[in-house]
């Protein structure tokens, strides 16, 4: 699923690269050029603040589905449990901040790729710990 969100990512990155080389190519005014340059922003930023709430969705149920299986570790297992919830945790609270940052005008798209791919190798690998329990 990871890999499958990567691709989504990378395609409406790709989208949003074409759309405006297109754009600027395109016998447009000046003004009908930045309006939809502007109108392409908006809506990009639109689908990365949905793809991070989803994202903060499902790492906070794979959080508590970790929480319930940490009830019945002990010993090794369950350091090493708490260490990936704590990892969890700390991708959850990064994907608040940008989520906020999006909101507010100050995140970029380097950022907000790199918290992307974190939450969901994240979310892969508490999963992947959490079957092998």
């Amino acid at each position: 699923m990871g890999k499958t969100k990567q691709i989504a990512i990378g395609a409406v990155l790709a989208g949003a690269a074409g759309y405006v080389a297109g754009i600027l190519t395109a016998p447009k005014s000046g003004k009908d050029t930045r309006t939809d340059l502007k109108n392409k922003a908006v809506e990009t930023k639109a689908q990365a603040e949905k793809q991070l709430k989803q994202l903060q969705i499902e790492l906070g149920s794979v959080l508590d589905q970790a929480k319930l299986q940490a009830e019945t570790i002990k010993g090794k297992a369950k350091e090493d449990i708490d260490m990936a919830m704590d990892k969890t945790r700390i991708v959850k609270e990064k994907a608040s901040e940008l989520l906020d940052a999006i909101q507010n005008g100050h995140a970029d798209d380097k950022d907000l790729r790199k918290a992307i791919d974190e939450a969901n190798q994240t979310i892969a690998h508490l999963r992947t710990y959490l079957k092998k329990q």
